[in-house]
């Protein structure tokens, strides 16, 4: 995120080597945890049905609360449910208010600008306090690779798209190294808040408390990015956590249990969770060629010459260097549960990987589960001549082809066949 800050506009990151899924938590999961640490935020009570709804406004008296849907995504306040009902965030002024709303959102698709056309279930909302900020900031903790450490990244524009901020006035944005074990000091932490123009010294001493412990949490919990969006400054001159977006680092999963004890598998992409299971390296894009490569370097040279040919990846799929035949029936399992996908194009260079097993895992799972779209096959590497001769015995569909580009340029005519 940091580099988009820096490159305002620039192309988003694709996917990593090792599908990482960077498991990101509710804002009512990350308010708890916020506050375990010391950490100031407006009160929020999580709701899973209309009645616990109502039950939580009633806790907030006269002054009412504000209603959050409980979903992944960027954008919730501008979104709309596939019901109809407009907005993931709504003022409520009564506990029936709440009920009412919580009933129109619990159990609905939030369609956002980060959901895409599908939405994503929304199994709870929250409750929190209002809590109006006379001023908002915008406050991350990141890995920064140019400084090579972690980084506290500060803007006086909060409230607001930060990557918008970041291109139209770069120098609204104010990043402080961090020393990995020792943290922030107090005067550090000071500092910043003293750049950021909070309006009395107090309000100074508790934003930089909330650095400092930002980073505790971002330490101890292993996590690869804490946004708070907005940090408020209320007319009572508090400072105060508005929101706040968690994600933590899947190879910290052994010793973060309690943290990945919280992943809403709801959210996330089934196949993608699918995939996960069989230790496959799988993410769905809205293209309508399956992908099978082995290696991920590889499987984006393989959808960059599919591009090139017009063509359009239903998916990124690293069956890695240690799959089976199983392994390869269960990639072929997910391929073709898409329904958008039109051919299916499988590229693997044989080193490490045995192109007789893909060959093996192709032919079988083409038998069990019934070959209706094109498969075109390209395999290069060890046991390739065995592997071939496989395919050829099958008697099955299967179009071979030794070259790279000629075979993408058939997976390509064919999906559009």
């Amino acid at each position: 995120m940091l580099r988009s800050l820096r490159n305002a506009g620039s192309v988003a990151r694709f996917a990593s080597a090792g599908q990482r899924r960077y498991l990101s938590i509710h804002e009512y999961q990350s308010v708890k945890l916020l506050n375990s640490y010391g950490v100031p935020t407006p009160k929020s009570i999580p709701a899973h049905s209309a009645d616990e709804a109502f039950e939580a406004a009633k806790r907030f008296g006269k002054t009412g609360c504000v209603i959050k849907a409980q979903v992944l995504a960027g954008g919730r306040g501008k979104g709309k449910f596939d019901n109809g009902f407009q907005g993931g965030v709504h003022v409520v002024e009564s506990p029936e208010q709440a009920k009412e709303f919580a009933g129109k959102m619990l159990g609905a698709k939030l369609i956002t600008k980060q959901t895409g056309a599908a939405g994503r279930i929304c199994n709870a909302v929250m409750l929190a306090e209002r809590r109006d900020a006379a001023h908002e900031y915008y406050v991350a903790v990141l890995n920064d690779r140019v400084t090579e450490g972690p980084v506290l990244v500060v803007s006086s524009q909060g409230g607001m798209n930060i990557e918008e901020v970041a291109a139209k006035d770069p120098s609204a944005i104010i990043t402080t190294p961090i020393h990995f074990s020792r943290g922030l000091s107090k005067a550090e932490a000071l500092g910043v808040a003293k750049k950021l123009g909070f309006k009395t010294e107090a309000a100074e001493d508790e934003a930089a408390e909330i650095f400092i412990n930002l980073y505790k949490v971002f330490k101890d919990k292993d996590a690869t990015q804490i946004e708070i969006n907005p940090l408020g400054e209320t007319a009572d001159g508090h400072v105060l956590c508005m929101d706040a977006k968690l994600g933590f680092d899947d190879n910290a999963e052994f010793r973060q249990k309690d943290i990945f004890a919280l992943r809403d598998i709801t959210q996330e992409e089934p196949s993608e969770v699918e995939a996960q299971k069989a230790n496959l390296n799988f993410i769905k894009l809205d293209g309508n060629i399956g992908c099978l490569v082995n290696g991920a370097g590889l499987a984006m040279a393989t959808m960059d010459v599919l591009a090139l040919h017009g063509g359009n990846p239903a998916n990124f799929l690293d069956v890695g260097g240690g799959a089976t035949p199983e392994t390869v029936k269960k990639a072929f399992e997910i391929l073709f549960a898409d329904a958008a996908v039109k051919s299916i194009f499988i590229n693997i260079f044989g080193g490490i990987m045995r192109c007789d097993y893909i060959a093996e895992g192709v032919i079988q799972a083409a038998k069990e589960l019934g070959l209706h779209i094109p498969l075109v096959v390209r395999l290069k590497g060890t046991k390739e001549t065995e592997a071939k001769q496989m395919i050829r015995d099958s008697g099955l569909k299967i179009i071979p082809f030794d070259e790279l580009d000629e075979a993408a340029e058939n997976a390509v005519r064919l999906a559009h066949a």
